[in-house]
């Protein structure tokens, strides 16, 4: 039989990972690649004089799983961007596509909770869908039900390890979970839970968007060191609220743990000038300023297990289980 002279022209069977980084998430998309083990797949982003943004492969891609890092925040840019990037894969013939969205934009439309409005995080999902998107990982919705959203595969990861780690070290005597809001009260049930302690509701009332009129603290938080908890922050007013009315409850100290840092308008001056002892949050989205209260932990090394885990078959629940035991070892 004569050597198939043609063999080497002939890709392997096997799929092959691709990591692609947005723009706006470029900054995480390297430390992600860095934890994976390998460099970032080539693209460039061609923009037209007027804007118009187009994403080009610079690689072959046919048959690869690819996995698209972009957080969908402000301006609305970055959602097109990754619509457009997975749009491109599909149309060269990409095995998988695998959207890797650290912060889901939009999500807290995620109802009608007034006459004639939009329900946004329901139109992303169709709209990443309709590009071509196989599946969906993310972190921390703002709430969970979004994933019904989709009809795809959809991986809804949590921040909790990385925040438990973070506390874990600070030794805190005395220390109970808050939530600045009842919204928020299954996941400071579910921190707790994790931390083997108690928590406090601060229940709220908004006059308009991202105002709050009026706030007390449903629970006792005399002598105790306070951790608010939340999915995100965004200009900070209610998160400084609750600390000056928790420490006005008798609280020995408040800090908080926010995953996506949006901070938008004053929120950077409004942080440093707060009651709060420090604010922690993720590398969902990029932290434009530093400042002495804010602290960044990298979710990086978390999105690179779960591709890996993702592109292998595995469990990504198991991840967090194993994680959260090790810990607690």
């Amino acid at each position: 039989m004569l050597p198939n002279i043609f063999a080497e022209y002939f890709p392997s069977m096997s799929s092959h990972v691709k990591l692609f980084a947005g723009t706006a998430s470029r900054y995480l998309a390297e430390k992600i690649a860095e934890e994976y083990g390998q460099p970032l797949a080539q693209l460039e982003l061609q923009v037209f004089q007027d804007g118009e943004m187009q994403p080009i492969i610079k690689e072959s891609v046919r048959g690869e799983h690819l996995f698209f890092v972009q957080s969908t925040f402000a301006p609305s840019d970055n959602l097109m961007e990754l619509l457009l990037m997975i749009d491109a894969a599909k149309r060269a013939s990409a095995g998988y596509i695998c959207a890797v969205i650290p912060y889901y934009g939009m999500a807290r439309q995620d109802r009608k909770d007034k006459p004639r409005v939009s329900i946004g995080a329901k139109l992303v999902a169709d709209l990443l869908t309709a590009a071509g998107a196989d599946r969906i990982v993310t972190m921390d919705l703002h709430a969970a039900q979004i994933q019904g959203f989709f009809d795809i595969p959809f991986d809804h990861l949590e921040s909790t390890p990385i925040f438990y780690d973070y506390l874990h070290g600070l030794e805190l005597d005395n220390l109970i979970i808050a939530t600045p809001d009842i919204g928020g009260s299954k996941r400071a049930r579910n921190f707790a839970q994790y931390l083997n302690t108690d928590f406090v509701i601060c229940d709220k009332y908004r006059a308009e968007a991202n105002k709050v009129a009026e706030m007390t603290v449903i629970g006792n938080v005399q002598g105790k060191n306070v951790v608010l908890v939340d999915d995100m922050i965004d200009t900070g007013g209610t998160l400084c609220k609750a600390a000056e009315v928790i420490l006005e409850a008798g609280a020995t100290s408040v800090r908080a743990l926010c995953t996506h840092p949006i901070l938008s308008g004053n929120a950077y001056e409004r942080i440093e000038n707060s009651k709060l002892e420090e604010l922690v949050v993720c590398d969902t989205l990029p932290v434009n300023h530093k400042t002495q209260k804010i602290k960044v932990l990298s979710v990086a090394s978390l999105f690179a297990t779960a591709i890996r885990n993702t592109h292998e078959n595995k469990s990504i629940n198991s991840l967090f289980i194993r994680y959260m035991k090790n810990l607690k070892e």
